[in-house]
């Protein structure tokens, strides 16, 4: 359970439901009393108030497209294509607002706003679909190309609105209940309550905050569709559904933002995603001598050495090898290659990540003598990859039996030197080893197999 007592409990309350269909309630009364739908333009408000929520749902859009790549997660993925469809039509909609940017009125730009939220809606309904792995990592494939053809859509119907290409050439403001607007009100609503199903039933299963806030998001802006249809320009039911947009996106900014940590949209992730099996290497490294060195020496001589190292030098080693670093345990590191399922050759990234780490942690230790050196090593094996902990103590890792042999090798190897396991070295061939002696680890019955990475730069290292 990823809330509090208090709020989990809220979530299967029926005040949830009730407080969902308030919005609706009103626009139905408004709509039965014509003198209740007064009448206010005020063209600076109209432009802040939907600059404001484009730039919501943009920066919801750049928070989950990033963690959604780099988990290689299809659900969160297309989620964050439905907030940018938003954020980018909305953009468009704000240069509507008389006299604000544009001298008069222009219906491309009028008529933006249902038109993206009828984009979004389309990512907000394939979101909730079921997603196998198949599924998902064909999604993913095309994960650049389906952002890539959504922007050219925005800028497209920009150009077409500014050119004043027919048919929206006409300067006739769209009417309520006019049939373009139900029809992209319908085909709008339809995906949107999918969504909002689907995430609502997951809400009250798991008792998620965010899930039950994003199927709330996507209700309101079912809502916000249908007041589009039917709402007067200028009048109190037309302001209801920019609001409704509003308080969407914005409920959704401020769940993120109290979940603290890089994993605060973690609920939304496909399962195999949150707690998913997958063959993987790790590389586990640290400092042989460490407490040695560190005895009797100035703390910031310390502290210099092990930024160096664990700063400097290492961590771009990993990624430009295609790897995560998992964690940083004082002098230790461990790095992960795989977990996202798109990386055939992890096995040999990782050796190769490894020996570039030996070649530059001792190329610096050469420049500091004294410096300690590094021990590395690597394992392959299948790995349960996912989420960890609770609210803010949330962490994406792997564990499992690949991970504490990797863990034990590493505690074998010799300083400047890798040690690889058996799986390893037959998922990456043609990696010149020297076989040790069969090792007897904590926690393994039978001794383990395990090779000596040969390398003429490291190999010169003191063992």
């Amino acid at each position: 359970m990823r809330a509090g007592a208090a709020e989990a409990g809220s979530l299967s309350s029926p005040l949830w439901g009730v407080a969902l269909a308030v919005p609706l309630g009103g626009l139905i009364l408004l709509l039965a009393a014509p003198g209740a739908d007064f009448e206010w333009e005020h063209p600076p408000s109209h432009f802040w108030l939907v600059l404001g929520t484009a730039a919501i749902s943009t920066a919801l859009a750049y928070a989950t497209s990033g963690i959604a790549v780099r988990r290689a997660d299809a659900r969160l993925f297309l989620i964050s294509l439905s907030f940018l469809a938003a954020a980018g039509f909305l953009g468009l909609h704000a240069l509507a607002t008389p006299g604000t940017l544009l001298d008069g009125p222009n219906q491309g730009f009028t008529v933006a706003t249902p038109v993206g939220l009828l984009i979004a809606a389309l990512f907000a309904g394939w979101s909730a679909l079921p997603l196998p792995r198949p599924r998902a990592e064909a999604v993913m494939r095309r994960a650049r190309a389906l952002r890539a053809g959504l922007l050219l859509v925005m800028a497209a119907w920009a150009g077409l609105s500014l050119g004043s290409v027919p048919p929206l050439d006409d300067t006739t403001p769209v009417e309520r209940a006019s049939g373009v607007l139900v029809v992209l009100a319908v085909l709008a609503v339809l995906p949107y309550a999918l969504a909002a199903w689907r995430y609502g039933l997951a809400a009250l299963r798991t008792q998620s905050v965010m899930l039950a806030v994003v199927a709330g998001a996507f209700t309101l802006l079912a809502e916000a569709m249908i007041a589009v249809a039917v709402s007067r320009s200028w009048h109190v039911s037309w302001w209801e559904w920019h609001v409704l947009m509003l308080i969407a996106f914005g409920a959704i900014a401020y769940s993120a933002r109290r979940e603290e940590g890089e994993e605060r949209f973690s609920d939304l992730y496909l399962d195999q995603t949150a707690a998913g099996k997958r063959e993987v290497s790790v590389m586990f490294a640290d400092l042989e001598g460490f407490t040695t060195f560190s005895e009797g020496r100035d703390p910031r001589e310390v502290s210099e050495m092990l930024n160096t190292y664990l700063r400097v030098a290492i961590p771009p080693i990993v990624r430009e090898h295609g790897g995560e670093i998992d964690r940083l345990i004082g002098d230790a590191i461990m790095a992960t290659w795989g977990t996202r399922g798109d990386q055939p050759d992890h096995a040999s990234r990782a050796v190769m990540a490894a020996l570039a780490v030996q070649h530059e942690t001792s190329r610096i230790a050469t420049e500091h003598p004294g410096w300690p050196r590094f021990r590395a090593a690597v394992n392959t094996g299948e790995a349960l990859v996912g989420v960890l902990g609770a609210e803010s103590g949330r962490s994406y890792t792997v564990i499992g039996d690949t991970v504490n042999l990797a863990a034990r090798l590493e505690g074998q190897a010799p300083a400047g030197r890798v040690v690889i396991g058996a799986a390893t070295l037959r998922a990456a061939p043609g990696t010149r080893v020297q076989a040790l002696e069969a090792m007897q680890v904590k926690g393994r019955g039978a001794p383990v197999e395990a090779y000596l990475v040969e390398d003429p730069v490291s190999s010169s290292a003191p063992a």
